[in-house]
C-alpha cells in the first residue's frame, strides 16, 4: 500500500495543483433568476404561507415532526418478522426529534401520518405540547381534502382578501394573455450619457448600443458572463452623437449614423469597412451633390437586400446608398414642401418588404414613396399635418397597412394607409424629449409599445407603454427607470425579450426584460455564467510604461525668452563684469584700495610695481608732452602739412577772452 501511495504522489506532482480537485456544486438556475426578478408579488397576509395555508408555530412544527419521524422510524424498525426493535438505550424523545429534523425539515403538506404504535404513544403523551389532536372523525376527513384544518394557527383568511388583489390579477392575466416577458431584468451599463441608438441582430446573439457620449458599445451574449461587460467600444466620429444603429439582413455588417454628414459601415467585429462621401455644401441643388452636406438624423438597412441602405439628413433629403460604392449615392429623394427651401428630414424607415420608404419631415408631414420603375421624388402618400412637432420614429406593420408615428408633441398616432385623412387612434400624454424615441410592434403584432421621457415636475419615471392593436387601448405601463427617460425600445422575436434604453445627462443603460419560462437564450445564457476565477497557474506580467517624450531627443525646445533669461543669469555667457570689492576680499581678490588682483597687491607690497600717476598733477602730466606733440604731430597736423605748413588761428574779438 505504501508503494501505491508513493506512486500516486509521484504521478500527482506532474499535474498542476488544480487538477483532480472536486468541483463545488453549482447553484441552481432558479437562484440566479430570483436575483434578477423585477418585482415580487406581495402576499395577501403575513400569516399565509406561499400556498395559502396558515403558518405553523414552532411547537406545532415540533409535534408534527415527532409524529412524522416516529412513523417513518416505525416502518424502518420493522423487521421481516413484523417485530419492532426496541429503542436505543439512553435516548430521549428530544434526541429522536432532532434526528428526525436532520432527515426532513420541511413543513408537512397534506393529511397527518397515522398514529404511532400504542407503546410509543403512551410514553410520549406526557411530553406533547399544545392542544390534543382532534379525533379522526369521518366529517373532518371527508369535509376537507387538504386535511390541514386540524393544524394549530390562525384560521384561513376570508375571501375578501383575494378581492384586494384583483387589479394585480388582472394585470397578470393581461401579461399572460399577450405573453409579455417582464418578470426579470438585467442591465447593460457602460455609457455616461443617454443611450440613443439600439440594434439587436437577427440571431439575437449580439447587441449594439450608441450614446450621446459619442461611443458605440458591442455586447455578445455568448461571450458575456454575469458581469455583463461589452467586448468592444468604438468612437465613429469624434464630437458627434450616435443617433442610429442598424444591422444588415445577414447580420455580418452594421450601419452607424452619427451627427456628422457621413455614415460608416462596420463589420460584425467592429472593424471599419468604409464611410460614405460628403457632398459639396456650395452646390444649391441637392440632387447634384454626391452625398449629404449636413448632419445625419436617421438611417436604416434594407430589410431584404444586403447592399442597400437608407439615410436621412438635416439638409432636407433622403438618400439610398450602395454599400459597395462609398463615393456616390444611388438615389436622392427630396420631400414635397409647401414652399422652396431646406426643411430637415428627422427620421426614415423601410417597410417589411423594402418596397416603400417613409420619411418624417420637419414641418410635421409624413411622406411615403413606393419604389417602382420610374419613381421620383414625388411622394405617393402625403400626410400634411401629421404632427405638430418633429417626428422621432416611424414603423410599418408586417402587412404594410398600418404605420406608427412617434413625435415630440407627446403623442403616438396609428395610421391606416388606406385612409390617411384621419389617424385610427391618437395616444396623448406620452412625454418625449429625445429625437430618437421610437415606437414598434410586438413579434405577433398584437401590441404596440413605446417609451416615455421624464418631465421635471412629474413623479413618474421612464415608462414602457403597451397598447392593444385591435382594441387600440392601453394594456399596461411598465416602470423601467425612476429617474431616466426611455428612448429606444425593441422586442426581439427569437429571444422573446424586450430591450429598452434609458439615460440622462449623467448615465446611460440598456434594460433587458425577460421571463425564464417564455424567453430563450440571450439574457438567459449569460446571467448564470459566473466570471472565471483566477488560478494559481495564471501569470500576468506587470505592465511596462514607455514614455518616449520623456527622453531628451523628444523634448520640446524651450522658448527663446527663457533661454535669454537663463543666459543672463550665467556669468560666463553674459560676460558680466566683476563687481567692485567693498571688504577685505575673497577668492583671490582684494579690495579696490590695494589693487584689483592678488598679483598686483603682492607687487605693490614688495615695491616691484610703482604707480606715480595717482600722485602727479594732471595739468603737469599733460603739458610735459607739449613739445613732443609740436615737433612730431600724429593725428590732425600731418594731413595739412603740405598745404598749410603754419597754423593760423583766428583772433578772438571777445573782450573777456583778451583779459
Amino acid at each position: 500500500m505504501e508503494d501505491e501511495a508513493d506512486m500516486y504522489e509521484g504521478m500527482r506532482a506532474q499535474f498542476p495543483l488544480s487538477f483532480g480537485k472536486k468541483t463545488k456544486s453549482q447553484a441552481p438556475l432558479e437562484s440566479f433568476h430570483n436575483a434578477t426578478r423585477r418585482n415580487v408579488e406581495p402576499s395577501s397576509s403575513s400569516s399565509l404561507s406561499s400556498k395559502g395555508f396558515p403558518s405553523l408555530s414552532s411547537s406545532s412544527k415540533a409535534l408534527l415532526n415527532e409524529f412524522k419521524n416516529k412513523g417513518s422510524k416505525g416502518r424502518k424498525l420493522e423487521s421481516n418478522d413484523g417485530n419492532v426493535e426496541p429503542r436505543k438505550p439512553n435516548s430521549t424523545v428530544e434526541e429522536e426529534e432532532d434526528e428526525g429534523r436532520e432527515d426532513d425539515d420541511g413543513a408537512m403538506v397534506g393529511p397527518p401520518r397515522p398514529p404511532p404504535p400504542s407503546d410509543l404513544a403512551d410514553e410520549d403523551e406526557e411530553l406533547m405540547i399544545g392542544p390534543p389532536r382532534p379525533p379522526p372523525t369521518s366529517s373532518s376527513a371527508d369535509g376537507d381534502e387538504d386535511g390541514d384544518n386540524v393544524l394549530i394557527g390562525p384560521p384561513r383568511p376570508p375571501a375578501n382578501l383575494e378581492d384586494s388583489n384583483s387589479d394585480d390579477d388582472e394585470d397578470a392575466e393581461a401579461e399572460d394573455q399577450y405573453r409579455i416577458p417582464l418578470s426579470n431584468e438585467i442591465l447593460l451599463k457602460g455609457h455616461s450619457k443617454v443611450v440613443s441608438a439600439l440594434a439587436v441582430d437577427h440571431t439575437g446573439s449580439r447587441v449594439l448600443s450608441g450614446s450621446y457620449d459619442y461611443t458605440v458599445r458591442m455586447y455578445d451574449f455568448q461571450g458575456m458572463n454575469s458581469r455583463l461587460q461589452s467586448f468592444r467600444q468604438l468612437e465613429p466620429f469624434e464630437g458627434h452623437q450616435v443617433r442610429t444603429l442598424s444591422w444588415s439582413p445577414t447580420s455580418d455588417r452594421f450601419l452607424c449614423v452619427t451627427g456628422s454628414a457621413q455614415a460608416k459601415i462596420y463589420d460584425r467585429d467592429g472593424l471599419t469597412l468604409g464611410e460614405f462621401v460628403k457632398g459639396d455644401m456650395y452646390i444649391r441643388d441637392l440632387k447634384n451633390t454626391k452625398g449629404h452636406i449636413s448632419g445625419l438624423t436617421c438611417g436604416e438597412w434594407h430589410p431584404r437586400t444586403k447592399e442597400t441602405i437608407l439615410t436621412s439628413s438635416e439638409d432636407g433629403s433622403l438618400r439610398i446608398w450602395d454599400v459597395n460604392d462609398f463615393k456616390s449615392q444611388k438615389q436622392v429623394i427630396k420631400p414635397k414642401l409647401p414652399r422652396p427651401g431646406r426643411v430637415p428630414v428627422t427620421t426614415c424607415a423601410w417597410d417589411r418588404e423594402g418596397k416603400c420608404i417613409a420619411g418624417g419631415v420637419g414641418d410635421g408631414s409624413i411622406q411615403i414613396w413606393s419604389i417602382k420603375p420610374g419613381w421620383g421624388s414625388r411622394p405617393d402618400v402625403h400626410i400634411g399635418k401629421g404632427h405638430e412637432d418633429d417626428i422621432t420614429g416611424l414603423h410599418f406593420s408586417g402587412d404594410g397597412r398600418i404605420l406608427l408615428s412617434r413625435s415630440m408633441d407627446d403623442s403616438l398616432k396609428v395610421w391606416d394607409l388606406r385612409n390617411i385623412k384621419k389617424p385610427l387612434r391618437v395616444f396623448d400624454e406620452l412625454p418625449n424629449h429625445y429625437a430618437q424615441t421610437n415606437a414598434a410592434f410586438s413579434p405577433d403584432e398584437q401590441l404596440i409599445f413605446t417609451g416615455t421621457s421624464v418631465e421635471r415636475e412629474s413623479t413618474t419615471g421612464g415608462l414602457l407603454c403597451f397598447f392593444d392593436r385591435t382594441k387600440l387601448e392601453l394594456v399596461s405601463k411598465v416602470g423601467i427607470s425612476p429617474t431616466c427617460s426611455v428612448v429606444r425600445c425593441t422586442w426581439n422575436p427569437r429571444l422573446n425579450q424586450v430591450f429598452a434604453t434609458v439615460g440622462d445627462k449623467r448615465q446611460g443603460e440598456t434594460h433587458i426584460l425577460y421571463d425564464p419560462s417564455l424567453s430563450e437564450r440571450g439574457a438567459l445564457v449569460c446571467v448564470a455564467r459566473a466570471p472565471r476565477k483566477k488560478s494559481v497557474d495564471d501569470f500576468q506580467p506587470s505592465p511596462v510604461i514607455h514614455n518616449p517624450h520623456a527622453l531628451p531627443l523628444f523634448r520640446d525646445q524651450p522658448s527663446r525668452k527663457r533661454q535669454r533669461e537663463k543666459a543672463l543669469k550665467d556669468p560666463l555667457k553674459s560676460h558680466k563684469p566683476e563687481l567692485p570689492m567693498t571688504g577685505p576680499g575673497f577668492g583671490g581678490r582684494v579690495g579696490t584700495t590695494k589693487g584689483s588682483l592678488l598679483t598686483q597687491y603682492l607687487l605693490k607690497q614688495g615695491g616691484m610695481m610703482k604707480e606715480t600717476w595717482m600722485d602727479e598733477d594732471p595739468r603737469e602730466a599733460i603739458l610735459k608732452y607739449a613739445d613732443v606733440a609740436a615737433k612730431e604731430p600724429k593725428f590732425i597736423a600731418p594731413a595739412y602739412a603740405a598745404t598749410q605748413p603754419e597754423t593760423v588761428f583766428a583772433k578772438s574779438d571777445s573782450e573777456d577772452e583778451e583779459k
